[in-house]
């Protein structure tokens, strides 16, 4: 083999080598590049469902100071039907006292009328 050929061959490898170089530059960039942009978008999806969440959260907040709300009502609304209950139990024994003395009156009324036959009440 001769000077020139040699040289040729070691000037092939030379290039093949430096073509093989930027192949991998090249390619390793383009990977940064896709890894940059693809983290670039997983930050903005996770700001995106942040701010959902935080919309959310003054959501969930407002419905559990409705509930809140509505069992307080429903306790004071428990409160006033005892309340209700209590007073009316109070009435019925208040009307039944009342009942009772009426008909102690009548009996008392029918005991001393003389025009009343007293015989009914002795045959019982």
């Amino acid at each position: 083999m001769d000077t020139t050929a040699l040289i040729w061959i070691i000037v092939g490898i030379i290039v093949v080598l430096a073509i093989v170089a930027a192949a991998v530059y090249f390619g390793r960039k383009g990977k940064r590049k896709q890894e940059e942009h693809r983290r670039r978008e997983e930050h903005r999806n996770a700001e995106q469902m942040r701010q959902d969440a935080e919309a959310r959260e003054l959501d969930t907040r407002q419905r559990e100071a409705d509930a809140d709300r509505a069992k307080a009502e429903a306790e004071q609304a428990e409160v006033e039907a005892e309340r209700r209950r209590r007073e009316a139990d109070q009435r019925q024994a208040d009307a039944s006292g009342l009942r009772e003395q009426t008909n102690d009156q009548y009996r008392q009324a029918d005991r001393i009328d003389p025009e009343v036959d007293h015989r009914r009440d002795q045959q019982r």
